[in-house]
């Protein structure tokens, strides 16, 4: 059995000196970006968080992005594909994008390209089955989760009164 050892500390962390080398950094951003898309502002914050260097970051940042690794048009389009595809809606994913620093006209430009009353609908449909509901308090709770996913009052009504 092997003998319990602590963890190591993160590097850069120890001694309260920030970590410089930009063959590293950029190798922790390469391992991150692996993982998943992310964003300018989500891996800078990332790596500052792992103890590194705030201006090292940007340059490495700046080559990554140059090279066409670091993509935020890309990011949000993968971000609005994988969200549309969990059934949330448009007001959550502006907001969850603007959490992580894409904002402007290119997020309004990739949440036009989705039907949202459809999506409500089969949101509501997969959730509630094909009944509508004819009490007032059964319709305001099915209203209450499509606004809690992130469709705006409009589409959670309109879902809530389609027959399809």
């Amino acid at each position: 059995m092997k003998k319990w050892q602590p963890r190591p500390e993160k590097p850069g962390i120890e001694d309260g000196k920030k970590l410089s080398d930009p063959v590293e950094i950029r190798r922790k951003a390469m391992d991150l970006l692996a993982r998943r898309e992310h964003s300018h502002f989500e891996l800078e914050q990332k790596l500052a968080s792992r103890g590194m260097h705030g201006d090292v970051i940007r340059a490495v940042l700046h080559e990554l992005d140059g090279d066409g690794l670091l993509d935020d048009q890309r990011f949000a389009g993968s971000f609005v594909s994988h969200r549309t595809g969990k059934g949330q809606g448009p007001v959550r994913i502006l907001a969850d994008l603007k959490q992580r620093g894409i904002q402007g006209d290119g997020v309004a430009i990739l949440l036009e390209g989705h039907d949202w009353l459809a999506l409500a609908r089969d949101v509501r449909l997969r959730k509630f089955g094909s009944e509508i509901p004819g009490e007032f308090s059964e319709r305001a709770r099915q209203a209450r989760f499509l606004t809690y996913r992130g469709f705006t009052s409009e589409q959670a009504m309109a879902a809530l009164n389609s027959d399809d």
